[in-house]
């Protein structure tokens, strides 16, 4: 099979298409005959291995019907010590990458970190390939079959983890497949610490442009917010040693100020495409097309599972992908059961049997040799319909809607996701760097407790901002009831606590010294431990960082 540089190289771009994205043309039948296709593939590959038998038992499943009834649903530490000793001769598949997520403390026994390490085998590989060309297409398209905005050698900024973080394999298997650079190069961008990667980044982007940002979210919007500012204080002269970079910028002004507006990244860059994961992409969709160009194209991709869903060149909801992993959905009703009674045995439905509106743990089943079996991923999806009927796409679609162990509980009838605090936080209008969450019990009532760091002196005080928040999240309903809660627990259910300046920075710097890696940085944003919560609210050793912290912040030149 052809990879996508070499379909790129020839100009067959029909066939680029197709190969990449054809599944979107599939409808839920076709869907569902690759699923069971692969499925029994794997299920021959996980009867001749170590794994296999340890999850299968005594006796191996033959069919699909056989393997939903028989296996039950798994964990990662039934995985144990396999995966997390690398033990690769117990595997289905030959490994070629391993890869780990950042795990959450104290989850496993055997690792402090709870490093979730996952194999991916070279026919994995090879189909992941195929789908980061998907995602190029997908985010540079203005329709289907539009495959204008990908050509080859194209630059894309690194803003993800390094290697064995998975983003950081999904970026080298980017390069081999696309033939895509990489600014910095992967290898020198593997040695530099994130923030040193993205001011590098577009330090060089300024000289050459780029194409595709791949990232984090967050640091998008950050750059956007600092580059009227940084741009004003750019000195000229050691920019006339960079005449490329000083005619972008010149360029750029001019184009901002015929537009009657301060400078936008847009003004200096022709971004083709823009993918980004996590949720917090729809959150921040409306900034990002305002400030550089392109809307976000939000993917569902995750260590153990890879991608699994991508929005489409409408952005809104996500259409699922057949031919990575085995699709099984958890109701709530029966997660929620499974949570108050550990001896219950959950029953799963499959794509062409889900109900829109209807929240749904994901459980996953690898293909292509890789060993994780109806596992259950925590993540929670909600179906917004069975088809996309503006672009005639006949697959159900998805919304990212938490985790299972990240939501807050409320009086025991209001559970707030992560997505849903962080909206509420934004409508505000409230600067701040930074916020953590969790639930509290004060004065013989339960509340979210949100602890912010406010970027400015507020002009508000601790209440108001709680009221306004509180306000934000009842006017936001998502079916919950938030309009009563006040009555029914005779108190405002929303508590905020300003946290010392710096206090985000302290806790960073602090980790750091501990030679924690990127991904363990930053506190949770819910349910944030005590541990945590000690760190961001000691003041003293917060001024002490506050004013000994040098030239840590980001810049885009010097």
């Amino acid at each position: 099979m052809p990879t996508v540089k070499e379909l790129l190289r020839a100009g067959r771009k029909d066939e680029l298409w197709k190969m990449c994205c054809g599944f979107l043309d599939y409808n839920i039948d076709q869907f569902m005959a690759v699923q069971k296709s692969l499925l029994l593939e794997q299920i021959e590959l996980l009867n001749n291995s170590f794994i296999g038998r340890k999850i299968f038992g005594e006796t191996m499943p033959q069919d699909m019907d056989e393997f939903r009834k028989r296996v039950p649903l798994t964990t990662y530490a039934d995985y144990c010590p396999e995966l997390s000793e690398k033990m690769e001769d117990r595997l289905p598949g030959k490994t070629l990458y391993w890869q780990h997520s950042s795990g959450r403390s104290n989850e496993y026994p055997f690792n402090w970190e709870a490093i979730k390490w996952v194999p991916l085998t070279e026919e994995y590989a090879r189909e992941t390939g195929k789908l980061c060309g998907a995602m190029a297409l997908i985010s540079s398209c203005e329709r289907k079959g539009d495959t204008s905005g990908i050509k080859p050698k194209q630059k894309f900024v690194y803003a993800v983890a390094p290697l064995p973080y998975t983003s950081g394999t999904y970026a080298y298997l980017a390069c081999d497949e696309l033939g895509y650079v990489s600014m910095p190069p992967l290898e020198e961008a593997q040695k530099l610490e994130f923030e040193e990667r993205l001011a590098l980044s577009f330090k060089e982007a300024l000289s050459k442009g780029f194409d595709f940002y791949f990232g984090l979210t967050i640091a998008l919007v950050a750059i956007g917010e600092k580059f009227n500012q940084q741009m004003g204080k750019a000195k000229i002269m050691p920019l006339l040693k960079q005449p490329r970079a000083l005619l972008r910028i010149m360029g750029g002004l001019l184009k901002s100020k015929l537009a009657g507006r301060r400078l936008l990244p847009k003004d200096l860059f022709s971004v083709k495409g823009i993918l980004t994961s996590g949720g917090d992409g729809t959150i921040f969709r409306d900034v990002i097309k305002e400030t550089w160009g392109r809307y976000p194209l939000d993917v569902f991709v995750s260590t153990e599972a890879g991608f699994v869903a991508t929005q489409t060149w409408d952005y809104r909801s996500m259409t699922f992908i057949p031919s990575l992993n085995f699709l099984e959905f958890l109701s709530e009703d029966e997660y929620t059961r499974c949570e108050e009674d550990k001896n219950y045995v959950p029953k799963t439905v499959l794509l062409n049997e889900v109900k829109p509106g209807t929240k749904y743990e994901m459980v996953i089943s690898s293909f292509h040799g890789c060993p994780l079996i109806r596992y259950r991923t925590g993540d929670v999806i909600t179906i917004t319909s069975l088809r996309n009927d503006t672009l005639n796409i006949n697959i159900p679609q998805m919304e990212f809607y938490g985790r299972v162990d990240d939501s807050l509980d409320i009086g025991g009838f209001i559970r707030l996701t992560e997505r849903v605090v962080w909206q509420a936080v934004l409508n505000t209008g409230i600067p701040h760097v930074d916020w953590a969450a969790r639930k509290e019990h004060k004065d013989q009532a339960t509340v979210l407790h949100l602890y912010i760091e406010p970027k400015d002196e507020p002009n508000m005080s601790e209440r108001q901002i709680a009221e306004t928040i509180y306000t934000r999240l009842r006017d936001m309903d998502n079916g919950l009831p938030y309009c009563n809660v006040e009555n029914v627990l005779n108190s405002m259910p929303v508590e905020v606590t300003f946290l010392p300046k710096g206090a985000f920075d302290y806790y960073i710097s602090l980790r750091r010294a501990q030679g924690a890696d990127l991904a363990h940085l930053k506190p949770r944003h819910m349910n944030v431990s005590d541990s945590d919560l000690s760190i961001l609210l000691k003041e003293e050793a917060v001024a002490a960082q506050t004013a000994s912290k040098s030239s840590e912040k980001l810049t885009i030149s010097q």
